[in-house]
């Protein structure tokens, strides 16, 4: 794995445990939320994947972008089908989703490189 890859994986890990420590109600039940939304049901995980990357991205929220890049990758996107996603969000966003566009582009080159 990238140090892109296991940096950003260390430090969600490490920051979502310290947060679900401090048993907040409403923080686990968000999560638990987020959790279920993304499970298999009338959509299955690759499309739901895929949706979360567009809003991700029109939102604007890289740490959001990778979870979904490397959660659509371990689903077994394609980069055709990434690329596809991403230029929906970018025509649906404007122009500033660009410099995240770039930033998900070498994202997912990582996530293909730590294969190889």
């Amino acid at each position: 794995m990238s140090n892109q890859i296991e940096e950003f994986n260390a430090y969600r890990s490490k920051m979502n445990d310290k947060l679900l420590a401090d048993n907040n109600k409403i923080v686990k039940r968000i999560f638990n939320l987020d959790t279920n939304a993304f499970a298999a049901g009338a959509l299955d995980v690759k499309t739901k994947e895929l949706l979360g990357l567009v809003a991700s991205a029109v939102l604007r929220c890289d740490d959001c972008v990778k979870y979904h890049l490397e959660s659509s990758y371990n689903e077994g996107v394609s980069k055709v089908e990434v690329m596809e996603t991403l230029s929906i969000a970018t025509l649906v966003g404007g122009t500033i989703v660009i410099p995240h566009l770039r930033r998900a582009y070498e994202y997912w080159e990582e996530l293909e490189n730590q294969q190889g």
